[in-house]
Protein backbone atom coordinates (compact mmCIF):
# COMPACT_ATOMS: atom_id res chain seq x y z
CA UNK A 1 0.00 0.00 0.00
CA UNK A 2 1.82 3.36 -1.07
CA UNK A 3 2.02 6.19 1.61
CA UNK A 4 -0.45 9.25 0.45
CA UNK A 5 0.93 12.82 0.91
CA UNK A 6 0.01 14.94 2.41
CA UNK A 7 -2.16 16.63 0.46
CA UNK A 8 -4.10 13.87 0.31
CA UNK A 9 -4.27 13.28 3.93
CA UNK A 10 -5.11 16.73 4.13
CA UNK A 11 -8.02 16.80 1.83
CA UNK A 12 -9.42 13.40 3.02
CA UNK A 13 -9.42 15.05 6.80
CA UNK A 14 -9.24 19.03 6.92
CA UNK A 15 -6.79 20.71 9.39
CA UNK A 16 -7.42 23.89 8.06
CA UNK A 17 -10.31 25.90 8.74
CA UNK A 18 -11.66 26.54 5.36
CA UNK A 19 -11.30 23.25 4.50
CA UNK A 20 -13.07 21.80 7.74
CA UNK A 21 -15.98 23.97 7.05
CA UNK A 22 -16.54 22.77 3.51
CA UNK A 23 -16.37 19.53 5.05
CA UNK A 24 -18.89 20.18 7.62
CA UNK A 25 -21.44 21.89 4.48
CA UNK A 26 -20.84 18.67 2.83
CA UNK A 27 -21.87 16.03 5.27
CA UNK A 28 -24.44 18.07 7.56
CA UNK A 29 -27.12 16.67 5.05
CA UNK A 30 -26.05 13.26 5.73
CA UNK A 31 -25.41 13.34 9.25
CA UNK A 32 -29.46 12.27 10.49
CA UNK A 33 -30.65 8.82 9.14
CA UNK A 34 -27.90 7.76 6.54
CA UNK A 35 -25.60 8.42 9.42
CA UNK A 36 -27.40 6.29 12.03
CA UNK A 37 -27.60 3.60 9.39
CA UNK A 38 -23.91 3.58 7.37
CA UNK A 39 -21.93 5.21 10.22
CA UNK A 40 -20.37 1.25 11.34
CA UNK A 41 -19.91 0.06 8.18
CA UNK A 42 -15.89 0.27 6.89
CA UNK A 43 -16.28 0.18 3.39
CA UNK A 44 -12.26 0.63 2.85
CA UNK A 45 -9.31 3.41 2.64
CA UNK A 46 -10.89 6.04 1.08
CA UNK A 47 -14.43 5.75 1.09
CA UNK A 48 -14.90 6.76 4.47
CA UNK A 49 -17.86 9.06 3.61
CA UNK A 50 -20.69 8.05 5.75
CA UNK A 51 -18.92 9.49 8.87
CA UNK A 52 -18.01 12.81 9.17
CA UNK A 53 -14.12 13.01 8.79
CA UNK A 54 -13.93 15.90 10.86
CA UNK A 55 -12.40 14.37 13.84
CA UNK A 56 -8.68 15.58 12.97
CA UNK A 57 -10.14 19.37 12.45
CA UNK A 58 -12.05 18.80 16.08
CA UNK A 59 -8.94 17.35 17.86
CA UNK A 60 -7.02 20.68 17.24
CA UNK A 61 -10.06 22.88 17.61
CA UNK A 62 -9.39 24.43 13.96
CA UNK A 63 -13.57 24.30 14.11
CA UNK A 64 -15.18 23.53 17.73
CA UNK A 65 -18.34 21.03 18.31
CA UNK A 66 -20.64 24.34 17.82
CA UNK A 67 -19.19 25.23 14.44
CA UNK A 68 -20.09 20.96 13.58
CA UNK A 69 -23.22 20.60 15.11
CA UNK A 70 -24.85 23.99 14.15
CA UNK A 71 -25.85 22.96 10.66
CA UNK A 72 -26.28 19.49 11.77
CA UNK A 73 -29.22 20.10 14.00
CA UNK A 74 -30.54 23.28 11.77
CA UNK A 75 -31.22 20.55 8.81
CA UNK A 76 -31.73 17.48 11.38
CA UNK A 77 -33.24 18.32 14.58
CA UNK A 78 -33.44 15.26 16.77
CA UNK A 79 -33.02 12.62 13.90
CA UNK A 80 -28.88 13.58 14.00
CA UNK A 81 -28.98 12.40 17.49
CA UNK A 82 -26.76 9.45 17.15
CA UNK A 83 -24.08 11.85 15.49
CA UNK A 84 -24.79 14.84 18.51
CA UNK A 85 -23.95 11.63 20.85
CA UNK A 86 -20.56 10.98 18.99
CA UNK A 87 -19.53 14.89 19.48
CA UNK A 88 -20.16 14.61 22.86
CA UNK A 89 -18.22 11.11 23.53
CA UNK A 90 -15.05 13.47 22.57
CA UNK A 91 -16.18 16.19 24.97
CA UNK A 92 -16.88 13.39 27.45
CA UNK A 93 -13.37 11.76 27.58
CA UNK A 94 -11.79 15.05 27.84
CA UNK A 95 -13.57 15.94 30.76
CA UNK A 96 -12.95 12.69 32.47
CA UNK A 97 -9.53 12.75 31.59
CA UNK A 98 -8.96 15.61 32.95
CA UNK A 99 -10.90 15.18 36.13
CA UNK A 100 -8.19 11.77 35.74
CA UNK A 101 -4.83 12.90 34.56
CA UNK A 102 -3.38 10.00 36.89
CA UNK A 103 -4.56 8.02 34.43
CA UNK A 104 -2.67 9.52 31.54
CA UNK A 105 0.19 9.59 33.45
CA UNK A 106 -0.31 5.65 34.72
CA UNK A 107 -0.32 5.20 30.73
CA UNK A 108 3.21 6.83 30.14
CA UNK A 109 4.72 5.08 33.25
CA UNK A 110 3.19 2.05 32.26
CA UNK A 111 4.98 2.16 28.89
CA UNK A 112 8.19 2.48 30.52
CA UNK A 113 8.01 -0.91 31.79
CA UNK A 114 6.55 -2.84 29.34
CA UNK A 115 9.36 -1.46 26.97
CA UNK A 116 11.84 -2.88 29.82
CA UNK A 117 9.84 -6.31 29.30
CA UNK A 118 10.22 -5.76 25.77
CA UNK A 119 13.96 -5.83 25.60
CA UNK A 120 13.73 -9.00 27.86
CA UNK A 121 10.67 -11.47 26.73
CA UNK A 122 11.21 -12.32 23.27
CA UNK A 123 7.97 -14.20 22.93
CA UNK A 124 5.93 -10.59 23.21
CA UNK A 125 8.61 -8.84 21.21
CA UNK A 126 8.23 -11.25 18.56
CA UNK A 127 3.87 -10.71 19.08
CA UNK A 128 3.93 -7.26 19.37
CA UNK A 129 6.52 -6.65 16.05
CA UNK A 130 4.19 -8.76 14.24
CA UNK A 131 1.35 -6.64 15.34
CA UNK A 132 2.83 -3.15 14.13
CA UNK A 133 4.11 -4.46 10.40
CA UNK A 134 0.47 -6.26 10.50
CA UNK A 135 1.92 -9.77 9.72
CA UNK A 136 -0.16 -11.41 12.22
CA UNK A 137 -1.93 -13.81 9.67
CA UNK A 138 -5.71 -12.08 10.70
CA UNK A 139 -6.70 -10.74 7.08
CA UNK A 140 -8.77 -7.86 9.11
CA UNK A 141 -5.95 -6.79 11.87
CA UNK A 142 -3.33 -6.93 9.24
CA UNK A 143 -5.20 -4.90 6.18
CA UNK A 144 -6.32 -2.00 9.23
CA UNK A 145 -3.00 -2.10 10.36
CA UNK A 146 -1.65 -1.38 6.75
CA UNK A 147 -4.58 1.30 6.02
CA UNK A 148 -3.80 3.11 9.29
CA UNK A 149 0.03 3.11 8.61
CA UNK A 150 -0.51 4.73 5.02
CA UNK A 151 -3.22 6.87 5.23
CA UNK A 152 -2.93 7.93 9.12
CA UNK A 153 -6.65 6.62 9.66
CA UNK A 154 -9.25 3.73 10.39
CA UNK A 155 -12.75 4.42 10.46
CA UNK A 156 -13.95 4.04 14.51
CA UNK A 157 -15.27 0.95 14.11
CA UNK A 158 -12.34 -0.45 13.04
CA UNK A 159 -10.10 0.86 15.09
CA UNK A 160 -12.80 -0.69 18.22
CA UNK A 161 -11.59 -4.13 16.47
CA UNK A 162 -8.10 -3.60 15.84
CA UNK A 163 -8.06 -2.87 19.59
CA UNK A 164 -10.31 -6.17 20.65
CA UNK A 165 -7.74 -8.23 18.49
CA UNK A 166 -4.70 -6.74 19.92
CA UNK A 167 -5.96 -7.08 23.59
CA UNK A 168 -8.17 -10.24 23.75
CA UNK A 169 -6.56 -12.53 20.59
CA UNK A 170 -3.08 -11.38 20.03
CA UNK A 171 -3.03 -11.11 23.97
CA UNK A 172 -0.77 -7.72 23.71
CA UNK A 173 -0.72 -5.14 26.06
CA UNK A 174 -3.09 -1.81 25.99
CA UNK A 175 -0.70 0.64 26.71
CA UNK A 176 1.28 -0.73 23.14
CA UNK A 177 -1.52 -0.43 20.96
CA UNK A 178 -2.68 3.37 22.28
CA UNK A 179 1.12 4.21 21.85
CA UNK A 180 0.56 3.18 17.81
CA UNK A 181 -2.69 4.63 17.29
CA UNK A 182 -1.72 7.87 19.05
CA UNK A 183 1.54 7.99 16.73
CA UNK A 184 -0.04 7.11 13.88
CA UNK A 185 -3.07 8.90 13.54
CA UNK A 186 -3.78 12.05 11.60
CA UNK A 187 -6.67 12.89 14.49
CA UNK A 188 -5.03 11.53 17.47
CA UNK A 189 -6.37 12.53 20.47
CA UNK A 190 -5.09 11.99 23.97
CA UNK A 191 -8.04 11.52 26.28
CA UNK A 192 -10.25 9.77 23.12
CA UNK A 193 -7.09 7.55 21.82
CA UNK A 194 -6.26 6.09 25.76
CA UNK A 195 -9.95 5.72 27.29
CA UNK A 196 -11.04 4.01 23.90
CA UNK A 197 -8.70 1.19 24.06
CA UNK A 198 -9.29 1.47 28.04
CA UNK A 199 -13.14 0.83 27.62
CA UNK A 200 -12.56 -1.88 25.06
CA UNK A 201 -9.68 -3.26 27.77
CA UNK A 202 -12.58 -3.30 30.33
CA UNK A 203 -11.01 -0.79 32.20
CA UNK A 204 -12.82 2.39 31.35
CA UNK A 205 -16.52 0.68 32.33
CA UNK A 206 -14.74 -1.84 34.50
CA UNK A 207 -15.63 -5.40 33.74
CA UNK A 208 -17.93 -4.17 30.22
CA UNK A 209 -15.70 -5.29 27.51
CA UNK A 210 -15.64 -5.38 23.54
CA UNK A 211 -15.12 -8.60 22.01
CA UNK A 212 -14.49 -8.85 18.14
CA UNK A 213 -16.29 -10.90 16.29
CA UNK A 214 -15.69 -12.53 12.64
CA UNK A 215 -19.47 -12.60 11.68
CA UNK A 216 -19.98 -9.18 12.43
CA UNK A 217 -16.46 -7.83 11.11
CA UNK A 218 -17.44 -9.65 8.09
CA UNK A 219 -20.66 -8.29 7.88
CA UNK A 220 -19.85 -4.84 8.52
CA UNK A 221 -17.17 -5.01 5.85
CA UNK A 222 -19.18 -6.00 2.82
CA UNK A 223 -17.42 -9.58 3.12
CA UNK A 224 -14.18 -8.01 2.68
CA UNK A 225 -12.79 -10.50 5.48
CA UNK A 226 -13.25 -13.61 7.05
CA UNK A 227 -11.09 -13.68 9.96
CA UNK A 228 -10.53 -16.85 12.11
CA UNK A 229 -8.92 -17.31 15.66
CA UNK A 230 -10.49 -14.53 17.13
CA UNK A 231 -10.50 -14.97 20.76
CA UNK A 232 -14.01 -16.07 21.93
CA UNK A 233 -13.16 -14.61 25.58
CA UNK A 234 -12.08 -11.15 27.56
CA UNK A 235 -10.26 -11.47 30.06
CA UNK A 236 -9.93 -7.86 31.32
CA UNK A 237 -6.34 -7.16 31.97
CA UNK A 238 -4.91 -6.53 35.94
CA UNK A 239 -5.31 -2.95 36.57
CA UNK A 240 -5.31 -1.09 40.16
CA UNK A 241 -8.16 0.56 41.23
CA UNK A 242 -8.67 4.40 40.25
CA UNK A 243 -8.62 6.92 42.82
CA UNK A 244 -11.60 9.46 43.20
CA UNK A 245 -11.80 12.03 40.05
CA UNK A 246 -9.85 15.22 41.06
CA UNK A 247 -11.10 18.89 40.93
CA UNK A 248 -10.08 20.57 37.80
CA UNK A 249 -6.78 22.38 37.30
CA UNK A 250 -7.01 25.63 37.94
CA UNK A 251 -5.80 28.02 35.37
CA UNK A 252 -5.29 31.81 35.37
CA UNK A 253 -8.00 33.58 33.18
CA UNK A 254 -6.89 36.67 30.71
CA UNK A 255 -6.72 39.70 31.64
CA UNK A 256 -8.67 41.19 28.99
CA UNK A 257 -7.16 44.91 30.11
CA UNK A 258 -3.11 43.95 29.60
CA UNK A 259 -1.28 43.99 26.64
CA UNK A 260 -0.85 40.25 25.14
CA UNK A 261 0.87 38.03 22.99
CA UNK A 262 -1.28 35.63 21.81
CA UNK A 263 0.05 31.89 21.49
CA UNK A 264 -1.45 29.43 19.06
CA UNK A 265 -1.29 25.47 19.97
CA UNK A 266 -1.65 22.11 18.29
CA UNK A 267 -4.75 22.05 20.79
CA UNK A 268 -6.58 25.36 19.94
CA UNK A 269 -6.15 26.38 16.31
CA UNK A 270 -8.87 28.95 16.59
CA UNK A 271 -8.88 31.03 19.06
CA UNK A 272 -9.66 34.08 17.02
CA UNK A 273 -13.31 32.59 16.77
CA UNK A 274 -13.93 33.04 20.51
CA UNK A 275 -16.02 36.30 21.42
CA UNK A 276 -14.24 36.57 25.21
CA UNK A 277 -10.82 37.31 23.82
CA UNK A 278 -11.88 39.43 20.71
CA UNK A 279 -11.33 42.95 23.00
CA UNK A 280 -7.71 41.75 23.74
CA UNK A 281 -5.25 44.69 23.27
CA UNK A 282 -3.34 41.59 21.62
CA UNK A 283 0.54 42.91 20.22
CA UNK A 284 1.39 39.76 18.58
CA UNK A 285 0.27 36.17 17.82
CA UNK A 286 2.81 33.33 18.03
CA UNK A 287 3.60 29.61 17.37
CA UNK A 288 6.59 27.49 18.71
CA UNK A 289 8.16 25.75 16.06
CA UNK A 290 6.64 22.13 16.09
CA UNK A 291 9.58 20.55 15.22
CA UNK A 292 9.56 17.27 13.19
CA UNK A 293 5.64 17.24 14.30
CA UNK A 294 3.22 15.24 11.65
CA UNK A 295 2.75 17.33 8.66
CA UNK A 296 -1.09 17.72 9.51
CA UNK A 297 -0.06 19.76 12.74
CA UNK A 298 2.11 22.32 11.03
CA UNK A 299 -0.28 23.00 8.36
CA UNK A 300 -2.97 23.51 10.89
CA UNK A 301 -0.95 25.66 12.99
CA UNK A 302 0.40 27.72 10.04
CA UNK A 303 -3.29 27.98 9.29
CA UNK A 304 -4.24 29.41 12.42
CA UNK A 305 -1.49 31.35 13.24
CA UNK A 306 -2.51 33.52 10.05
CA UNK A 307 -5.93 33.41 10.70
CA UNK A 308 -5.36 34.93 14.05
CA UNK A 309 -2.72 37.21 13.38
CA UNK A 310 -4.95 38.90 10.30
CA UNK A 311 -7.87 38.75 12.89
CA UNK A 312 -6.22 41.28 15.31
CA UNK A 313 -3.90 43.06 12.65
CA UNK A 314 -0.77 42.18 14.00
CA UNK A 315 2.52 40.52 13.56
CA UNK A 316 2.23 36.47 13.05
CA UNK A 317 5.85 35.19 14.69
CA UNK A 318 7.46 31.99 14.61
CA UNK A 319 9.35 31.30 17.76
CA UNK A 320 12.11 28.35 18.64
CA UNK A 321 10.80 27.48 22.25
CA UNK A 322 9.64 28.62 25.47
CA UNK A 323 12.55 31.22 26.42
CA UNK A 324 11.95 32.51 22.62
CA UNK A 325 8.59 32.76 23.29
CA UNK A 326 8.95 35.01 26.25
CA UNK A 327 11.57 36.95 24.78
CA UNK A 328 9.31 37.81 22.00
CA UNK A 329 6.22 38.64 24.75
CA UNK A 330 8.49 41.37 26.34
CA UNK A 331 10.25 42.63 22.94
CA UNK A 332 6.41 43.30 21.72
CA UNK A 333 5.88 44.80 25.36
CA UNK A 334 2.87 42.34 26.50
CA UNK A 335 2.38 41.97 29.99
CA UNK A 336 0.27 38.37 29.38
CA UNK A 337 0.46 35.29 27.15
CA UNK A 338 -3.03 34.24 26.23
CA UNK A 339 -3.80 30.40 24.87
CA UNK A 340 -6.12 28.28 24.97
CA UNK A 341 -6.59 25.73 27.56
CA UNK A 342 -4.63 22.99 27.23
CA UNK A 343 -6.03 19.43 27.88
CA UNK A 344 -4.18 16.77 29.43
CA UNK A 345 -1.59 14.80 26.97
CA UNK A 346 1.11 15.58 24.97
CA UNK A 347 0.90 19.63 25.18
CA UNK A 348 1.12 19.65 29.09
CA UNK A 349 4.93 19.59 28.95
CA UNK A 350 5.23 22.54 26.44
CA UNK A 351 2.75 24.40 28.64
CA UNK A 352 5.03 23.76 32.33
CA UNK A 353 8.26 24.87 29.99
CA UNK A 354 6.37 28.07 28.36
CA UNK A 355 4.97 29.19 31.93
CA UNK A 356 8.56 29.03 33.72
CA UNK A 357 9.88 30.85 31.18
CA UNK A 358 7.46 33.53 31.11
CA UNK A 359 7.36 33.82 35.06
CA UNK A 360 11.64 34.15 34.95
CA UNK A 361 10.54 37.17 32.60
CA UNK A 362 7.90 38.56 34.84
CA UNK A 363 4.68 37.50 32.69
CA UNK A 364 2.15 35.48 33.27
CA UNK A 365 0.90 32.90 31.07
CA UNK A 366 -3.23 32.33 31.10
CA UNK A 367 -5.19 30.10 29.20
CA UNK A 368 -8.25 30.38 27.85
CA UNK A 369 -11.37 27.98 28.70
CA UNK A 370 -14.04 27.46 26.09
CA UNK A 371 -17.52 27.86 27.31
CA UNK A 372 -18.50 24.51 25.85
CA UNK A 373 -15.85 22.59 28.36
CA UNK A 374 -16.58 24.53 30.91
CA UNK A 375 -20.30 23.48 31.16
CA UNK A 376 -20.05 19.91 30.09
CA UNK A 377 -16.90 18.71 31.82
CA UNK A 378 -18.11 18.71 35.13
CA UNK A 379 -20.69 15.99 34.04
CA UNK A 380 -18.06 13.65 32.93
CA UNK A 381 -16.95 12.47 35.88
CA UNK A 382 -18.93 9.29 35.91
CA UNK A 383 -20.66 7.26 32.84
CA UNK A 384 -20.65 8.51 29.48
CA UNK A 385 -24.85 7.78 29.77
CA UNK A 386 -25.06 10.41 32.71
CA UNK A 387 -23.41 13.02 30.84
CA UNK A 388 -25.37 12.17 27.90
CA UNK A 389 -28.39 13.15 30.04
CA UNK A 390 -27.30 16.20 30.12
CA UNK A 391 -26.99 16.95 26.32
CA UNK A 392 -29.80 19.08 25.74
CA UNK A 393 -29.21 21.62 28.36
CA UNK A 394 -25.54 21.60 26.93
CA UNK A 395 -27.12 22.08 23.61
CA UNK A 396 -29.21 25.22 24.79
CA UNK A 397 -26.71 26.37 26.72
CA UNK A 398 -24.28 26.86 23.44
CA UNK A 399 -27.05 28.51 21.98
CA UNK A 400 -28.14 24.85 20.06
CA UNK A 401 -31.23 23.79 19.23
CA UNK A 402 -32.89 21.83 16.57
CA UNK A 403 -33.71 24.20 13.49
CA UNK A 404 -31.93 26.79 15.32
CA UNK A 405 -28.26 28.74 14.37
CA UNK A 406 -26.32 30.44 16.72
CA UNK A 407 -25.78 34.04 16.79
Amino acid sequence: MSVPSPAVLTHQHPVTRADALARVAQFAPHAGADYAARRNLDQGAGRHDAVSRLSAALARRTVSEADVLAPVLAQHGDAAALFVSEVFWRTYFKGWLEARPFVWHGWLGALDRIDARLGQDDALAARHLSAIRGETGIDCFDHWIGELAATGYLHNWARMQVASIWIFTLGLPWELGARHFLHHLIDADAASNTLSWRWVAGLHTRGKTYLADASRIMRMTGGRFAPTGLATRALVPDAPDLPPALPLRDTIAPDGGLPTLVWITRDDCSLETEPALHGLPVRAVAVIDPGDAPEADRTALADGLARAAAHWQVPACHVAGAEALAALATECGARQVVTGRVPTGPGQDALIAARGALRRAGLVLTEHTRAWDRHAWPHATRGFFACREKIPALLAQAGLAAGKTPQ
